[in-house]
């Protein structure tokens, strides 16, 4: 499962939000102090209602992405929350960008391109002191003697350090896969995808250009995070408490397609490079998620060990055809159900049958 932390300074409506998103809430209820509140999300995706719809099966499964919300947290103070955020594949940063006299911000102004400055040298602070204390061991085990793997490393590390100690994240040197790799064992903050959340006034909300031009963020988004999303907590709060209509009407007032909630977990699922692929039946339709490159066999393994095991052939015709034909036995009289090997990469929007021996 995708697990993304959510970060963020008092009073930017980060609990709210993850409340809202995870439906969570009696989130902060019947856990112990200092727990962070852990929720499931649903990933929205029109196109497995509409194989649900086709198919009409016993059973719909969505892919889904796990929230962490850390509690009480001032920026990264707690060792508890630098624990979770570490297990997380993501972080999504919930920036304030919104007025409010009944909940005026603790630093007496609101400064959305400060608020993600200061929350980005927390991370790169607590990087460097990991990435220090590592090279200090590895100079020290590379002087009892020669060693090509603690070399590369100490190279890399070294590349690390120089990137931080300008300001710069991990993730804006667009390391190979390789060196990736190698640090993936330490878990460094700013080396993981980020995702800006703009916790926006009503007005701004259909806004994006003006959300855009809030103080800073135009000079800083494109360098600390690989995208954004605006959002208001205070209009999702009233669009949850209606009746599905009443919140279409809602949000077709305020020149919205969708909620904007579905956007941000939508967004945290691409932002972590992941695809999704389909199963479907009278059984149960499925979406399944994988990282963007991996093969057929690869992605059988995600249904079970068994298919990966004795995998003969993935079945696979693309929900786009499969859509417009209306059923997979015109798309197999059309030649569109094509038979691909154990090598095969998958697509984004694949429906596959795996042909696997017992």
């Amino acid at each position: 499962m995708l697990r993304a932390g959510l970060i963020g300074f008092s009073s930017a409506g980060k609990t709210t939000l993850f409340q809202l998103m995870t439906q969570a809430l009696e989130a902060s209820h019947g856990r112990r102090r200092g727990d962070p509140a852990v929720g499931i999300s649903r990933v929205p995706d029109e196109r497995l209602d509409h194989l649900t719809t086709m198919f009409n099966p016993k059973k719909r499964v969505p892919t889904t992405v796990q929230f962490s919300d850390p509690t009480g947290q001032q920026g990264l103070t707690s060792a508890v929350d630098v624990s979770v955020f570490r297990e997380a594949d993501a972080l999504l940063h919930v920036v304030r960008a919104f007025q409010s006299e009944t909940a005026p911000p603790p630093s007496g102004s609101v400064d959305p391109g400060r608020d993600i400055r200061l929350m980005e040298e927390e991370l790169i602070l607590n990087d460097l002191d990991v990435v220090e204390r590592r090279l200090q061991r590895v100079n020290q085990d590379l002087k009892k003697g020669k060693n090509a793997s603690l070399e590369q490393e100490k190279a890399v590390l070294t590349q690390c350090r120089e990137s931080l100690e300008e300001g710069t994240p991990v993730r804006a040197l667009n390391l190979e896969e390789h060196l990736q790799k190698q640090l993936r064992g330490f878990q460094l903050l700013s080396a993981k995808p980020l995702l800006l959340i703009l916790n926006l006034d009503e007005t701004d909300l259909s806004q994006n250009t003006r959300a855009d031009a809030s103080p800073g963020i135009e000079r800083i988004k494109d360098k600390l995070a690989h995208a954004h999303v605006p959002v208001c907590a205070k209009i999702e709060l009233e669009i949850s408490q209606l009746d599905p209509s009443d919140a279409q009407a809602f949000l077709t007032d305020l020149g919205l397609l969708e909620s904007s909630l579905d956007r941000v977990i939508r967004a945290a699922f691409q932002l972590l490079g992941y695809i999704s692929f389909f199963t479907v039946g009278e059984d149960e339709c499925r979406a399944w998620a994988v990282p963007q490159g991996t093969v057929a066999q690869a992605a059988a393994r995600e249904i079970h060990s068994d298919i990966a095991r004795g995998f003969i052939r993935a079945e696979v015709v693309s929900y786009e055809q499969l859509k417009e034909r209306g059923s997979l036995h015109t798309c197999r009289e059309h030649g569109e159900v094509r038979l691909e090997g154990k090598e095969y990469e998958v697509q984004d929007g694949d429906v596959i049958n795996f042909r696997f021996a017992t």
